[in-house]
């Protein structure tokens, strides 16, 4: 956990005022999974990209169930902040465990759940700001890199099964 500790102390040396507004921001986003869910909600009015936006869906409602039922407190991680009490925090102190991110599963997952539903260019688009909501978790001084990582991994993870449960249930209702 040493190396873990060392990363996020030296992310606290790159502090700025407009490194901090941004990492805020990008935080701000993934809270509650809002931009996932808006952007869902978007491609589930659109005819041409309701899959998509069902397979997102699929992927985010695992994904919380996963993430935020099972593992988190199931593994029950105390935060960063709570072990190293001398960093003051930019936002408010996140209430449940710390692994894995929250923020970063659900942004991987809603990535994951478009390149596997073959949008070729939302993805990457997109993933940009689930790698930068990711970053700020630990410049945020409230994940640590591992929660990161398994953060990543899940987010991935639940994609491809929000993609497999659409494609079954489709597959069965002969769609």
């Amino acid at each position: 956990m040493e190396f873990e500790f060392q990363i996020l102390d030296f992310l606290q040396t790159l502090h700025n005022p407009v490194g901090d507004a941004l990492m805020k921001g990008a935080s701000f986003l993934g809270n509650g999974g809002i931009l996932w869910i808006v952007l869902t909600i978007v491609l589930l009015c659109i005819p041409k990209t309701r899959t998509t936006g069902i397979i997102m869906a699929a992927a985010l409602c695992v994904d919380a169930l996963l993430c935020n039922v099972v593992l988190k407190p199931m593994i029950a991680r105390i935060r960063p902040f709570d072990v190293n009490t001398a960093v003051q925090l930019l936002v408010s102190a996140p209430r449940d465990y710390s692994f894995p991110s929250g923020h970063t599963a659900a942004s991987f997952a809603a990535v994951s759940a478009l390149y596997f539903a073959g949008e070729k260019k939302l993805w990457k688009i997109f993933l940009v700001f689930a790698v930068v909501i990711a970053f700020s978790r630990m410049y945020l001084y409230v994940h640590y890199p591992t929660d990161i990582l398994g953060g990543i991994f899940l987010g991935i993870l639940c994609g491809w099964l929000g993609c497999r449960i659409t494609n079954s249930i489709q597959e069965r209702s002969g769609n």
